[in-house]
C-alpha cells in the first residue's frame, strides 16, 4: 500500500469503497447531522473518513472534537484517522466523554478549586469515602445503605432526581462527603461530567474558550449519553452548530446510568436544520448472526423500524447452544473452547469476547481463565483484582513497595480503623502540601517531628503505621540466596493488620459476606503462591508481582501470543466486535435480569436491547450457554434458559457437540421443549 501525499492510503480510494449512505454522510461536514448507524454497519469507518474529510478541506485538528464512550472505540478511532491521513494528529481531540471531562478540570483546576494532580475515585473509592464521611457524622450506615446513598447522591448531582421531604435528611452526609472529596483531591466519575457542566454555566469566559476551540464536534453512541452529557456538547456547539451526532435507538442500553433516549428529540428540537441518514447495510456479522439479532430485536415495539442486511452469503452454522450442568463447567468449557481454536484455527486471544450479564458471573471464568494460563483483561465489571478487599490487599502492598503512593496510601490508613479521622489527615495533608511532601513523609515527621500539633494518641497510632510498614519492606526485600517467602510474608501481613475482624467488624450483621471477602484474599493467596512457585519465574519480587497485576500491565507473552481474551459486561462491549463471542449465562433470571425488570417492567425491551447488543459483537462465531445449576450465594439453584433464547429461530443454532457439555449430543430443540414457557 502506497502513500499518496504523505497519506497511508488515498482519500478518493476509501470514499470509492463507500455506500451510498457511508458516503453522503462522509461528505455532509457543514450543519447539524444525525447518523442512525445499525450494529456493525461501519459507523467507526464513515465518522474517521468524515475527519480525514475535514482535514482535506482545510478544517484545523484543533477545532475537531470527536467524543465516544470506551477507551478503546476512542484509540481505534484515532489509530484509523493517523492511518488514513499519515498525520501525527497531535491536535485533534479524540476521547472519550469523561476524558474529555478530565481535560477540562485540568485546564481549569484553579478556577474550579482542584489542584492538577486530583484523584479520580472509581466506585470503591467512593464508597470507602462516603463510608469515611458517615463516620465523620457518627452515623451508622450497612453497606447496602451506603451503596443506596451513593445511588441517591448521584441522582442528585446529575440532576436526575431532587431533594425531598424522605431524601434531605442526608444532605448533611451529601455536604461532608464532598468536602472530604475535596481534601481528598478528588472527584468521582460524575464529577467528571458535572463540574466542567457546572463551570460552561457559570463562567461564560470559560465556555467562550472551549466555544471557540472545537467548532466540528462529533458524538458517537449518541443513544446513550445522559442528559448533562448532551447539555455540555449543546453548549459547544450551539453556536456553530456543527455538530453530528451518530446513534441507533436499537442499542440504547443505558438508562440505569442516566442515558436518555430523548436526547434525540432534543437533538431535532435544537437543530431542526438537521440531515438524517441511516445506515443498515452490516459488514461485521455472519448471515446467520445478523438474522437471529433481527429476530430478537424485531420483538420490541418502541424503536425506528430497520432491519440489518449483508451481502456476505455465508450460511454456515456459526450459532452455538451449549447446556452445562453449573457454572463450574461452564466456565471450563469457555477456557477449554478458546484453547482449542487458538490451536486449530489461530485464533488470537484479543479476537476472543466473553460477555456477562452481570458481575457475579465472571469469578468462576476468572479462575477458569487463571487456570488455563489464558490471558485476559477485565472491563465494565468488577474484576476480581478491583474488589475492594483485593484492593486493599493490593493497597497494603504498593504501599510498602513504594511509601509515596498517596493514592494507596489514603486508601489503608484507616483500614482496619486506626483512629485516622478528618482532623488528623487534614494535619498530614496540610503539612504535604506545605512543604511538597509524600503523605508518608508528612506522617514520619509528625511522627518524628514537630508532630504538627496532633496529640499523643494519634501520634501513636501513627508511628504503629509506620512500624509495621518498614516491618514488611524489610521482609519483602529479597535476600541473595535464600527461597522467596512473598505468600508467607503476606499471610504474615494479612494477620499482623487483623483483616479478618476488620471484615467481622464491618459486616456484623452479615457474617456470609465477611467470609466471602476473606475467601477472597485466599483465593489471591494462592494466585500469589502459584506465581512464586513457577519455576519459570526467575525473579519473583514483590515489585514484579505488583507489575504483573496492575491493571496497565503487560503480561510476558510471545510476540505471536500479543494481545489477551476480553471478559467485561454486555454493557461495556457496545462499540466492540470480536471473531469468537461467548455468552454465558443466558438463563432466566439473569438475560433477562430479574432485579431489572422487577423494578420497571417496562425495561423489558432495554434488557431485549442488550441481548441484541451482546449477539451483534460477534464476527464469526457466536457460543451462547445456559447451565443447568447455577451456585448463587453459596446456595445451588436449578436454571432454565433465557425465554429470549426462545426469539431466535432454532434453526439458526446448533448443539455444541461436547459430551462434557451436553450428554450424547442431546438436541436443542428437546431441552428447550421442557421449558416453562413453552
Amino acid at each position: 500500500m502506497s502513500k499518496k501525499n504523505g497519506r497511508v492510503e488515498d482519500l478518493g480510494a476509501v470514499k470509492a469503497r463507500l455506500n451510498p449512505e457511508q458516503r453522503k454522510a462522509v461528505e455532509t461536514i457543514d450543519g447539524p447531522l444525525l447518523i442512525v448507524a445499525g450494529a456493525g454497519s461501519g459507523k467507526t469507518g464513515v465518522v474517521t473518513t468524515r475527519i480525514a474529510q475535514m482535514l482535506e478541506h482545510g478544517i484545523s485538528q484543533a477545532s475537531i472534537l470527536a467524543l465516544t464512550f470506551t477507551n478503546k472505540a476512542a484509540r481505534e478511532m484515532e489509530a484509523r484517522v493517523k492511518a488514513l491521513t499519515g498525520l501525527k494528529l497531535s491536535n485533534l481531540t479524540v476521547s472519550t466523554f469523561h476524558a474529555f471531562g478530565v481535560r477540562i478540570l485540568r485546564e481549569q483546576s484553579s478556577i474550579m478549586g482542584y489542584r492538577p494532580n486530583f484523584t479520580i475515585y472509581d466506585s470503591s473509592d467512593k464508597l470507602a469515602c462516603l463510608r469515611e464521611s458517615s463516620r465523620e457524622l457518627k452515623l451508622n450506615h450497612e453497606p447496602a445503605e451506603l451503596n443506596a446513598l451513593a445511588a441517591l447522591f448521584s441522582d442528585v448531582k446529575t440532576k436526575r432526581s431532587a431533594w425531598d421531604e424522605v431524601t434531605s435528611i442526608h444532605k448533611p452526609l451529601f455536604d461532608e462527603y464532598h468536602e472530604l472529596m475535596m481534601l481528598h483531591n478528588a472527584v468521582d466519575f460524575d464529577d467528571l461530567i458535572l463540574r466542567p457542566l457546572e463551570l460552561f454555566e457559570s463562567n461564560l469566559e470559560a465556555l467562550d474558550v472551549y466555544r471557540k476551540r472545537y467548532k466540528y464536534i462529533m458524538v458517537d453512541e449518541f443513544q446513550d449519553t445522559s442528559r448533562i452529557q448532551y447539555r455540555l456538547v449543546r453548549y459547544m456547539a450551539i453556536e456553530h452548530r456543527n455538530l453530528c451526532c451518530v446513534g441507533d435507538d436499537d442499542q440504547s442500553i443505558y438508562s440505569w446510568r442516566g442515558a436518555d433516549y430523548t436526547n434525540l428529540l432534543n437533538f431535532e428540537k435544537d437543530f431542526p436544520e438537521r440531515t438524517e441518514i441511516k445506515l443498515e447495510r452490516n459488514y461485521r456479522s455472519t448471515g446467520t448472526i445478523l438474522k437471529a439479532a433481527n429476530a430478537v430485536i424485531s420483538n420490541n415495539t418502541d424503536r425506528k423500524v430497520k432491519e440489518l442486511w449483508t451481502h456476505d452469503g455465508h450460511e454456515e452454522m456459526t450459532i452455538r447452544f451449549a447446556a452445562p450442568d453449573d457454572d463450574q463447567e461452564e466456565a471450563a468449557f469457555i477456557a477449554e473452547t478458546i484453547g482449542e481454536l487458538r490451536a486449530t484455527e489461530g485464533l488470537a486471544y484479543d479476537q476472543v469476547g466473553i460477555l456477562v450479564r452481570t458481575n457475579a458471573l465472571t469469578r468462576s471464568i476468572e479462575d477458569a481463565l487463571l487456570a488455563n494460563n489464558l490471558p485476559y483483561t477485565m472491563s465494565g465489571g468488577t474484576s476480581f483484582f478491583q474488589r475492594p478487599e483485593i484492593k486493599d490487599m493490593i493497597g497494603y502492598l504498593r504501599v510498602i513497595d513504594n511509601p509515596d503512593d498517596d493514592v494507596n496510601l489514603l486508601r489503608i490508613i484507616n483500614t482496619p480503623r486506626r483512629g485516622v479521622g478528618k482532623t488528623t489527615l487534614e494535619a498530614v495533608v496540610n503539612l504535604a502540601r506545605e512543604k511538597g511532601y509524600s503523605l508518608y513523609s508528612s506522617i514520619s515527621e509528625i511522627v518524628f517531628g514537630s508532630g504538627a500539633g496532633v496529640s499523643e494518641k494519634i501520634r501513636s497510632g501513627l508511628a504503629e503505621f509506620l512500624d509495621l510498614m518498614e516491618k514488611y519492606r524489610d521482609m519483602f526485600e529479597p535476600v541473595e540466596g535464600e527461597k522467596s517467602a512473598l505468600t508467607a510474608t503476606f499471610k504474615e501481613l494479612l494477620e499482623d493488620v487483623n483483616y479478618w475482624g476488620h471484615l467481622v467488624q464491618e459486616f456484623r450483621h452479615n457474617e456470609k459476606i465477611a467470609k466471602w471477602r476473606h475467601e477472597n484474599i485466599t483465593t489471591f493467596s494462592d494466585f500469589l503462591e502459584r506465581w512464586e512457585r513457577n519455576p519459570d519465574n526467575l525473579e519473583p519480587t514483590l515489585t514484579r508481582w505488583l507489575n504483573r497485576i496492575t491493571l496497565n500491565a503487560r503480561d510476558e507473552l510471545d510476540e505471536n501470543d500479543a494481545g489477551k481474551v476480553n471478559l467485561m459486561t454486555i454493557h461495556a462491549s457496545k462499540g466492540l466486535e470480536f471473531d469468537v463471542v461467548f455468552l454465558p449465562g443466558v438463563e432466566e433470571g439473569i438475560v433477562p435480569h430479574a432485579k431489572s425488570i422487577e423494578e420497571n417492567p417496562k425495561s423489558i425491551e432495554e434488557e431485549r436491547r442488550l441481548f441484541y447488543v451482546a449477539i451483534t459483537r460477534a464476527r464469526k462465531k457466536l457460543f451462547i450457554s445456559s447451565c443447568r445449576t447455577r451456585k448463587i450465594r453459596l446456595e445451588t439453584i436449578a436454571c432454565v434458559p433465557s425465554p429470549f433464547l426462545e426469539e431466535i429461530p432454532q434453526d439458526l443454532m446448533e448443539n455444541h457437540e461436547s459430551q462434557d457439555v451436553v450428554e450424547h449430543g442431546e438436541d436443542v430443540s428437546g431441552f428447550f421443549s421442557n421449558m416453562p414457557w413453552k
